[in-house]
């Protein structure tokens, strides 16, 4: 492939990025043209690979992510060309590619799938951990044998798993908003995972609540209760975990102390720390816990809120910043506000044969009313494929329609061992406050909550084993009217499918 004198090699199409997008990209492409030669550059010699694919739903898929030598890609699709190494430069104009072991590679159509880098709340200090997918969750669990306490940043996904997956190590949980896990659910489901955080002896009386709030003065009616004494009323209001502190040491037991409104202020090392002369405090026993901690520490970490506590390590689970830096350099990318390439509803950059796929990129189509972008391996795997799929139309001259998986948001996932399906606008993103929500919940078994606007269902949160995703997600899809059946579209003894086959 190389030309006279080890010159530049040319391929027809190049990927940059050994993820679940390029590799889904090149696999893609490596298909439609087996008689040309794919590029896929990486930085690692191991890439993400997709196994155990199955479609659960028109929209819902699941699979698990598994990490291989790249050799077993090129045994796949010997087309596919693996070149490991990193990407010193693009030069886009001259549709060329220059990699750090100095090598040059021309290309017709270039996909960017660099994906993203934890965003870190410092950088460069040893005691500060990124974490970004719940691969390295796992691998982290292993490093914290030695821990007895750390204090973890964020409040996404990866946090929430992170969080329930230690044991035997004192967490203290600094979180942004007033509930846990924001990004995936509300105050509601938050508090429905909580004593899974601290199940030790589970113990799940069934009872079926459903409620209906409107978000103007979250006034709460309760349908039917057979536990009135547990409402749900409180959970949902602004002072809605005030309930879960009093006896949140006692069903933490010990070991998970959730700081709320607060980011970090200052990372303290112990010698800056002992010359700042502050107190830090224990980890939190009761109510009113003030005392201060005897004990030295390796690192401390101060809060927005004033207090101060030591631990072995942060970890930072506070999201991604986009790969983007060794593509910008000369290049005129049009780049959107979280820092991602932004794309058209084809995969175009703004710049002539590049596209771009999964984290790096920033959906600047016009989405669907239902569709978000999330930086998520599902979203990543759909980009990518869909990616290919523009390039060979390009490449043929053919047209093509926008990909179904962006009709619709839906996502589905585990978190404390439940299963978490979550469709559309889910967390009524965007909504502002004209719409309402509608619950059931049946305490350790399952919470469903659904977003409604003018009669129309918009999102919803499924978790347990609810066998609702795929009725709710044809009401989504579909936008049909369901005023009519008011609060009985969550009435278990209705069952709703019959309706609506």
């Amino acid at each position: 492939v190389a030309g006279p004198g080890g010159g530049a090699a040319r391929g027809r199409f190049a990927v940059v990025g050994g993820g679940i997008a390029g590799v889904t990209c090149a696999e893609k492409l490596a298909a439609e043209f087996p008689s040309e030669d794919i590029f896929l550059m990486t930085a690692s010699p191991v890439i993400k690979a997709v196994t155990n694919f199955k479609q659960v739903s028109k929209t819902l898929e699941e699979f698990d992510v598994e990490e291989q030598p790249s050799s077993l890609l090129e045994k796949r699709y010997p087309n596919i060309r693996v070149i490991q190494s990193r990407v010193k430069q693009l030069k886009s104009d001259e549709h060329k590619i220059y990699t750090e072991d100095g090598k040059e590679y021309i290309y017709e159509k270039l996909c960017l799938c660099a994906g993203a880098k934890p965003k870190l709340i410092v950088e460069g200090n040893p005691y500060v951990l990124g974490i970004r997918d719940t691969d390295s969750a796992q691998a982290f669990q292993k490093n914290l044998a030695q821990a007895e306490r750390i204090v973890v940043v964020g409040n996404g996904g990866i946090a929430l798993e992170l969080v329930y997956e230690i044991q035997g190590c004192e967490v203290i949980w600094a979180i942004k908003d007033r509930a846990i896990g924001n990004t995936f659910f509300d105050a509601g489901a938050a508090e429905f995972l909580i004593p899974k955080l601290t199940a030790e002896s589970q113990e799940t009386p069934i009872e079926c609540k459903r409620t209906k709030y409107t978000v103007q003065g979250m006034e709460v009616y309760e349908e039917r209760s057979t536990a009135a004494s547990d409402k749900l009323g409180s959970a949902l209001g602004p002072d809605w975990h005030e309930g879960l502190h009093l006896k949140g040491t006692k069903e933490f037991s010990h070991k998970v102390h959730i700081e709320i409104l607060c980011e970090v202020e200052k990372i303290h090392l112990q010698q800056e720390f002992i010359q700042l002369q502050r107190t830090s405090l224990t980890f939190p026993k009761g109510e009113k816990n003030v005392e201060p901690d005897e004990v030295l520490w390796p690192v401390y970490v101060e809060l927005t809120n004033g207090k101060i506590y030591g631990c072995n390590f942060i970890v930072s689970a506070t999201g991604v910043v986009p790969n983007v830096e060794p593509f910008l350099d000369g290049n005129n990318f049009a780049v959107g506000e979280d820092g991602g390439l932004k794309v058209d509803k084809h995969m175009h950059t703004s710049l002539p044969d590049v596209y771009a796929a999964g984290d790096i990129c920033t959906a600047a189509w016009e989405p669907s009313p239902v569709w978000h972008q999330m930086r998520l391996w599902t979203q990543a795997r759909q980009m990518g494929w869909y990616a290919a799929k523009c390039m060979v139309a390009d490449a043929l001259g053919e047209s093509i329609d926008m990909d179904f998986s962006f009709e619709l948001f839906a996502h589905v996932t585990k978190f404390f061992n439940y299963k978490v399906v979550v469709l559309g606008k889910y967390n009524a993103q965007g909504l502002g406050s004209d719409h309402e929500l509608m619950l059931r919940c049946t305490k350790g078994h399952e919470y469903v909550k659904v977003v409604m606007q003018n009669g129309r269902m918009m999102g919803a949160v499924l978790i347990g084993e609810t066998d609702l995703e795929e009725t709710f997600e044809n009401l989504i899809l579909n936008q049909m009217d369901l005023s009519a059946y008011g609060e009985d579209l969550l009435n278990p003894d209705i069952d709703i499918e019959d309706y609506f086959d």
